[in-house]
C-alpha cells in the first residue's frame, strides 16, 4: 500500500474529528428560476468561513454561495440549464461539470474550452445533460488551492420517472489537511505531495461537516450517492452489517452488484450510486468504515436507526435496477487501440520529456509531461477521428494509484489486467492501481480537445496530464 505523508486518520487520531456532529446528509439546494429556454442557476465563488468540525473555530475556505460544499444543483435529463458564475476571489477561475458530456466550450478548461473567469467577471454555461446520474462541479483553473480550500458542489441529474426508493441521500466526501485551529494548512503543491500520493489530509468531511451519525429509519430503502471530492484521497468504505449494491459508477448505470469484499472502493472524483436495504435493528448504531490505506482505518460517521418499527417486513425484491443512458456503445470489433503508459513519481522511474522546459514535472504520459490545469499550448497526445470506436490500455508503471478522468465522454471498463470487468460498468473516472492496467473502450463522439488527466491534483498539475484531440 502507498505510503501516506500526514494521514493520523484513525476515528481518535482525527487531528479535529473527535467532537463530531449530526449530519442529515441533505445538501442546500441551488435556488433556479425558469427562463423561457432554460432553468437558471447563478453560483458565485468567494472566501468564506464554515464550521467544519464543532468546537473548534470556523475554517476559512473558498466557497460558492458562502457554503461547503456548494449548493446542490439538481436538473432534469434532458432539460436545458443555465448557469451564471460570478468570480470574487482574488485570482481566476472557471468551473468544471465532471462527468457531463457536454460541448467543450461549457466543459470549463482555461484556455482551452473558455477563457478564465477574472476577477469580478462571470461566465454563463449552458448545456442539456444527456444522462441522468451523479455528477459534480469544480474549477479547473489554480486546481490545488482552490479545489483544496473548498470549491466544490454535487449536481444532479435525475431521470424522467422516479426511482423506486424511499429516500434520496448525497453523501459529498471531502478530505482536508487542518492545522490545530482548525485551518488549512498551508504547502500546496510541495514536492513530497507531488511525488507521492498526493494531498492526503487529517480530516474526512460528510457534506461540509466532520459526521457523527447519519439518522435512518428501519426497513426503508435508500439510494445513496457518493461523491469524493478530495484532492488524492482514496476511501473504501465498509457498511457494518449491512450489504450494499452498487447500482451507477460515475453516474452512468450499471449491472446492480455487490462490491468486491464489501468495500465500496471511491478513487478521488468517483462518484457511485448504491442502494442500501436498512434491515438494522431500530435503536441501534452502525459505522460506516474507510480502510482504504494499510493500518489508518478510521470510522466516517455511523448509521443511526431510529426507535420505530420497521417500514416493511422484509428486504424489496427484486433489487433496483436503472434506466440506461444514452452512451454509444463503442465497436470493439473496428475499434482502434492505444496505449497510455502512466509514469514517473517517487519510486516510479519512467523518462519524462516535460512541456516548455517545465520544471515542476513529475508524471507523465508516454514520455509527455503537461503540468498545470490545462492552456492553449498543449499539443495533443493523441489525435482522434470523430465517430470512431477507440480501446485505450492504461498502463502503470508507478508505484501509486491514478484515477484517470476523461473530460466530454463516459467510458466503458472492459477488463483490468487482462480479466474481464463484470457488471457491464461505464465512467469517466478509473481508478488503475500501481503496476496494473486497466482497459477502456468509448466513441469519439464528441469534438474537440479533451483533457485527460489523473484527479489526484498533485499529480495533475505536476505532469500527468494530456490532450486528446478529437476531429
Amino acid at each position: 500500500m502507498s505510503a501516506i505523508a500526514n494521514a493520523a486518520t484513525s476515528r481518535r487520531s482525527f487531528l479535529l474529528g473527535a467532537a463530531g456532529v449530526l449530519a442529515t446528509g441533505r445538501l442546500p439546494k441551488a435556488s433556479a428560476q425558469s427562463s423561457k429556454t432554460a432553468r437558471e442557476f447563478t453560483l458565485t465563488a468567494a472566501k468564506g468561513r464554515t464550521p467544519l468540525v464543532r468546537a473548534q473555530p470556523e475554517t476559512d475556505v473558498w466557497c460558492y454561495d458562502g457554503i461547503v460544499p456548494g449548493p446542490l444543483i439538481r436538473a432534469r435529463q434532458g432539460e436545458t440549464i443555465r448557469i451564471i458564475v460570478e468570480n470574487r476571489l482574488g485570482e481566476d477561475t472557471t468551473v468544471h461539470w465532471h462527468g457531463i458530456r457536454l460541448p467543450l466550450a461549457m466543459d470549463g478548461v482555461p484556455s482551452i474550452s473558455q477563457p478564465p473567469i477574472a476577477p469580478g467577471q462571470r461566465f454563463t454555461y449552458e448545456f442539456t445533460p444527456p444522462d441522468a446520474g451523479t455528477f459534480w462541479y469544480h474549477p479547473h483553473a489554480d486546481s490545488l488551492q482552490q479545489l483544496g480550500r473548498g470549491l466544490a458542489g454535487a449536481f444532479i441529474v435525475e431521470e424522467p420517472e422516479p426511482v423506486a426508493v424511499d429516500r434520496e441521500v448525497v453523501w459529498m466526501l471531502t478530505d482536508w489537511r487542518l492545522t490545530t485551529e482548525a485551518q488549512i494548512a498551508s504547502g500546496f503543491g510541495n514536492g513530497m505531495d507531488a511525488a507521492m500520493s498526493g494531498r492526503v489530509g487529517n480530516t474526512v468531511t460528510l457534506n461540509g461537516i466532520v459526521s457523527d451519525e447519519e439518522p435512518v429509519g428501519a426497513g426503508e430503502r435508500i439510494r445513496l450517492r457518493l461523491i469524493n471530492s478530495s484532492l488524492a484521497r482514496i476511501m473504501a468504505l465498509r457498511f457494518q452489517g449491512h450489504r450494499p449494491l452498487i447500482v451507477a459508477i460515475d453516474g452512468q448505470p450499471c449491472d446492480p452488484h455487490e462490491p468486491d469484499g464489501g468495500r465500496v472502493l471511491l478513487g478521488p472524483a468517483m462518484r457511485i450510486d448504491v442502494v442500501l436495504d436498512m434491515h438494522g435493528e431500530p435503536g441501534r448504531r452502525y459505522k460506516v468504515i474507510d480502510d482504504f490505506y494499510d493500518g489508518l482505518a478510521y470510522w466516517l460517521t455511523e448509521l443511526a436507526y431510529d426507535d420505530k418499527p420497521p417500514l416493511r417486513a422484509h428486504i424489496l425484491d427484486p433489487p433496483l435496477t436503472l434506466p440506461r443512458n444514452p452512451v454509444p456503445d463503442p465497436d470493439l470489433t473496428t475499434a482502434q487501440m492505444h496505449e497510455l503508459r502512466l509514469q514517473g513519481g517517487m519510486m516510479g522511474g519512467g523518462g519524462m520529456a516535460g512541456m516548455g522546459g517545465m520544471s515542476n514535472a513529475v508524471w507523465a504520459i508516454n514520455g509527455r509531461s503537461m503540468t498545470g490545469d490545462g492552456h492553449a499550448e498543449m499539443t495533443p497526445l493523441l489525435a482522434l477521428t470523430l465517430g470512431r470506436s477507440y480501446v485505450l490500455t492504461l498502463r502503470n508503471d508507478t508505484a501509486w494509484w491514478h484515477p484517470i478522468h476523461l473530460h466530454g465522454h463516459s467510458f466503458r471498463v472492459l477488463s483490468r489486467n487482462g480479466r474481464a470487468v463484470p457488471s457491464r460498468q461505464w465512467a469517466d473516472t478509473v481508478l488503475v492501481p500501481p503496476k496494473q492496467a486497466v482497459e477502456v473502450a468509448f466513441v469519439a463522439d464528441n469534438p474537440g480537445d479533451w483533457m485527460l488527466h489523473c484527479h489526484v491534483t498533485d499529480h495533475q498539475v505536476s505532469g500527468m496530464m494530456a490532450v486528446l484531440r478529437i476531429a
